[in-house]
């Protein structure tokens, strides 16, 4: 199963468990994820993006400084910004996060809902689906350097034949690079392969 459709079938058992949606943020690193999707209330959305609540959002400080899961009602950091309060106005009213990995690649992913506190086997249920997102979402450590060469020739524009002259190598080669550089990174395409590595800082 390729790593898209996994995460997509995680999202949607994410989905059933959290009544009024769902906001996922996957190997957080340098304070941007890897991936991000969020279900939650397009309204609410845009105006916790408009007002860049992530910086003030008692639930990412937790989510950050702490590995685990729990309801919010249950975390004790301050909000005086009063996302929370701002949030329930939205309908999410009661909700859990849950955070998972190392402090340089966490994930964190919450979830919501209008009517009641999540029980404690929901929480499990969280937190298996942030552990596997977690997995199924991370990133390759590594590319070897003739790989990490040829995806730097094409992102600085380079046709095959000069960068396989400029390599040193023929262009068969240099095709043979590239299609082990799109297939380590599960990329369709060169173009999305150098947009991976980039994105996982291998460039």
């Amino acid at each position: 199963m390729s790593e898209r459709k996994a995460i997509t079938l995680l999202l949607e058992q994410l989905a059933v468990l959290a009544p009024m949606g769902y906001t996922v943020g996957l190997h957080i690193r340098f304070a941007t994820p890897l991936v991000y999707t969020s279900s939650y209330p397009t309204a609410w959305v845009e105006h916790y993006n408009s007002h860049s609540y992530y910086l003030r959002d008692p639930l990412v400080f937790w989510g950050v400084g702490v590995e685990g899961t729990t309801r919010w009602s249950d975390i004790p950091l301050p909000d005086p910004f009063g996302v929370m309060k701002k949030a329930a106005a939205h309908g999410l009213n009661f909700g859990a996060v849950s955070s998972y990995g190392p402090i340089t690649s966490r994930s964190i992913v919450g979830i919501a809902h209008a009517e009641r506190e999540f029980t404690d086997g929901e929480l499990g249920q969280l937190r298996e689906l942030t552990v596997r997102l977690h997995i199924e979402a991370k990133p390759p450590s590594e590319l070897t350097r003739a790989q990490i060469e040829a995806l730097r020739c094409v992102a600085n524009g380079d046709r095959h034949s000069a960068a396989a002259e400029k390599l040193g190598i023929t262009e068969s080669a240099f095709k043979a690079r590239l299609q082990s550089a799109r297939i380590r990174l599960e990329a369709r395409t060169t173009s999305e392969a150098v947009r991976k590595a980039r994105e996982y800082r291998l460039l």
